[in-house]
């Protein structure tokens, strides 16, 4: 089994965890999608919990350097949150798919304890970024930015599911742009 089987092989489950969260991943369809039998999952994974908890660290840590990416492109911390939203709408525009994270933190009473680590670790790392832009952009105490960071990442993150759920990548940039009305995402300095 190569590398390659590997990386095909998460790219599958991720997949499966975007369209139907973590119960979504099941290694015979996974095995059907690579193109291998669904045993020979067992050679780069032990458990569907061990492949689960492998896909959301990459899906957050791919996240991580897209938010770093943000920052280093951009200067200014107003243009970095203006830009943020788009991460959520890139998974509309691929199939109408949800944040993987967002969908196994719906399940997460059913999660083995490494995903729901994983899981937790996406969370954190929208949030601390997103921190540190409103605190970059102006005043306020981390603390206060701390706690709108977590809102925009919630009301982000549910712009997402209302917009998928009705297969409707518009109301998504129509709740953003609400969003940025009432000021919740800031458009200029404080």
């Amino acid at each position: 089994m190569s590398a390659n089987s590997r990386e095909a092989i998460m790219a599958a489950a991720k997949t499966a965890a975007q369209r139907h969260g973590y119960n979504g991943i099941n290694f015979r369809s996974i095995g059907e999608a690579v193109g291998i039998k669904n045993a020979s999952i067992y050679y780069h994974f032990a458990s569907k919990a061990e492949l689960g908890a492998a896909v959301a660290q990459r899906y957050w840590q791919d996240t991580a350097s897209v938010l770093k990416g943000i920052r280093e492109s951009n200067p200014d911390p107003i243009r970095c949150l203006e830009i943020y939203p788009s991460i959520f709408r890139a998974s509309l525009e691929d199939g109408n798919r949800l944040c993987l994270s967002s969908f196994m933190a719906a399940e997460y009473e059913d999660l083995p304890e490494e995903v729901m680590h994983e899981v937790k670790a996406f969370a954190d790392i929208n949030v601390t970024w997103l921190t540190q832009m409103l605190v970059d952009a102006g005043p306020g105490s981390t603390e206060s930015c701390e706690y709108r960071a977590r809102a925009i990442y919630t009301a982000v993150a549910g712009a997402q599911l209302i917009a998928r759920t009705r297969v409707d990548i518009g109301l998504f940039d129509e709740l953003i742009r609400s969003y940025r009305e009432v000021s919740l995402i800031p458009t200029s300095r404080a």
